[in-house]
């Protein structure tokens, strides 16, 4: 019996449609890979203040978590010094030059560092302002700690654990630092107003950037003033500089010492009542949002122009309830190698 041939028309109408079917879902798979890759295009630098202290790895373990949830690429990079304008402007300029889509910015100076955020915005690369504030309004949101709040909660950490009278110090950190002169002035205002029992020996000396230069400035007061009771520290570097002038005078512990913010050895501090309240903030979530909101506005999403990331005070009683221990030992390793 003669086999029945294919019928040529029919089988070439198969291939035809079987290759037709092969290229839409090559096509298909191409534009999903594009839709994957614009969601992983985004190249955003984040620069802080500095990079030695705690708080700023902190900061830098939140915005690699939102880029690795996010797909976007982060550049991290910041001045050695946190009293170098000059290099922070550099750094923001270099950016501008390398022609990233967004800046996530804690500027070390709300003056100095107008200028850069608007030639930033000029040149269409958006600026989202965390941790200190800027001075004007030419950037998308600010993501930061009600500082002001921050110095409230200390002043009223420290009355509460001096029974609302004494001697104290208010250890300034540094001019032109908006984020430290909004928690200085909450806590002297508060002082003023709610402590009446309270003295202020001191309230205009700054401690510097370093740890080394807190620690000389307290070690010279406590020299000066050897009946203060109380200090209180605004920022990491100031408070383990009072921490260590007050160990080296044999007076830690008896000298009230509240501070802000946590690295190792100040919590080891804490536990030891050492230090008597650490004001703590959420650098994670600081760092996690500015690059989140960032994103939003890069996707043409409404962001909120002042987002609050939370304040709350840590002390020896409450510091192993889990939000506390949250914010006192954050997941830094997980992200920052």
């Amino acid at each position: 019996m003669k086999k029945r041939r294919p019928d040529f028309p029919v089988l070439w109408l198969m291939v035809f449609l079987i290759l037709v079917s092969g290229f839409y879902a090559c096509g298909s798979r191409e534009k999903a890979g594009e839709q994957k890759a614009s969601s992983a295009r985004y190249k955003v630098a984040v620069i802080p203040k500095g990079t030695t202290h705690e708080f700023w790895k902190a900061v830098q373990a939140g915005a690699l978590k939102a880029g690795q949830e996010l797909g976007v690429e982060i550049f991290w990079k910041g001045p050695q010094k946190e009293d170098d304008r000059s290099q922070q402007i550099q750094v923001v300029e270099d950016f501008i030059s390398r022609r990233v889509n967004g800046i996530v910015l804690a500027p070390l100076d709300d003056r100095a560092l107008m200028r850069p955020v608007d030639e930033s915005m000029a040149e269409g690369i958006p600026v989202v302002i965390i941790d200190s504030n800027l001075q004007g309004d030419n950037y998308i949101s600010f993501v930061a700690t009600d500082n002001y709040q921050g110095g409230v909660l200390a002043a009223r950490r420290l009355a509460e654990v001096m029974s609302g009278k004494g001697k104290i110090f208010l250890i300034r950190y540094l001019e032109g630092s908006a984020s430290t002169t909004y928690r200085e002035q909450g806590f002297l205002e508060t002082v003023t107003r709610e402590f009446p029992g309270l003295e202020i020996l001191v309230k205009d000396q700054y401690a510097g950037t370093t740890t080394e230069s807190a620690y000389q400035l307290v070690e010279n007061l406590l020299s000066r003033y050897p009946q203060v009771e109380g200090i209180f520290a605004p920022n990491e570097s100031s408070t383990f500089g009072a921490l260590r002038a007050l160990q080296d005078s044999g007076l830690a512990g008896k000298v009230k010492l509240v501070g802000f913010d946590s690295s190792e050895k100040l919590i080891q501090a804490l536990r030891q009542h050492q230090l008597h309240g650490l004001v703590l903030q959420d650098p994670m979530k600081m760092g996690y949002l500015g690059v989140k909101v960032l994103v939003d506005y890069l996707e043409g999403k409404p962001v909120e122009k002042r987002v609050d990331t939370g304040v709350v005070v840590a002390t020896p009683e409450n510091m192993d309830q889990p939000e506390i221990k949250r914010l006192l030992e954050p997941e830094v390793k997980k992200y920052v190698r």
